[in-house]
């Protein structure tokens, strides 16, 4: 609808059949999705926005089933959207710095309005951070994704407390060169589980602001179950 092709792996509730369809090659064909019921959370206006069937492309390669709108096998064949789908995990690495690096896992602020400001606050940072080292890469002949996210935002902090501006053109280039001095690996087809490898502590979750918290402290002591 937007223009902007999509990629994805096959949905588990999805039952792929590949001698349905318009057959483009071994377990490759194109087939029409039909439109599903309208659920709860949706208007009506929303829903009938979308068209009622998605055409899409649904090919079996590296023992997945990928769903593609890039339907043309001569332009997009199966080896190339196998390796473009293992990039996706820059995607679990983009979020991993929003959260992480930048600390946005947790947000502090407390009125709706606030949270707002903190969140676009945060993804201004990383867009500022990612222009930099895009401008670093260009500088170095090398690529973006080859560069730290996190030893960027040290250096640039480290830079902002000693320097004040771009006051020489050396200077600029000096700050580009320490953050390409360390690279990240290459690893393609990796996978992580989705899983905690630390126990979380045996306390109770906090209900309370901290201050009530506190008080009831002074006035009841700890509890015995905390």
């Amino acid at each position: 609808m937007a223009g902007v092709d999509a990629l994805m792996a096959q949905h588990g509730s999805r039952t792929t059949d590949f001698r349905r369809g318009r057959r483009l090659g071994a377990k490759d064909h194109i087939v029409s999705w039909p439109r599903p019921v309208r659920p709860d959370w949706m208007t009506r206006e929303q829903y009938e926005a979308f068209p009622t069937e998605l055409t899409v492309r649904e090919v079996k390669v590296d023992k997945r089933v990928l769903v593609t709108t890039m339907l043309d096998p001569r332009k997009t064949r199966k080896k190339a959207l196998s390796e473009l789908y293992a990039h996706r995990w820059h995607v679990e690495l983009d979020f991993r710095n929003i959260k992480t690096t930048l600390g946005m896992d947790v947000l502090r602020c407390l009125t709706p309005e606030m949270v707002e400001k903190e969140v676009w606050a945060n993804l201004l940072a990383y867009n500022l951070i990612r222009l930099l080292m895009a401008q670093a890469a260009f500088e170095s002949g090398t690529k973006p994704r080859e560069l730290s996210f996190k030893h960027t935002v040290q250096m640039w902090t480290q830079w902002t407390l000693l320097h004040s501006g771009w006051e020489q053109e050396w200077q600029r280039d000096s700050l580009f060169r320490l953050i390409v001095q360390v690279r990240v690996g290459q690893r393609p087809g990796r996978l992580e589980p989705r899983a905690r490898k630390r126990r979380p502590k045996s306390y109770p979750w906090l209900k309370v602001p901290r201050r009530p918290a506190r008080q009831q402290i002074l006035q009841l002591g700890y509890l015995p179950n905390a």
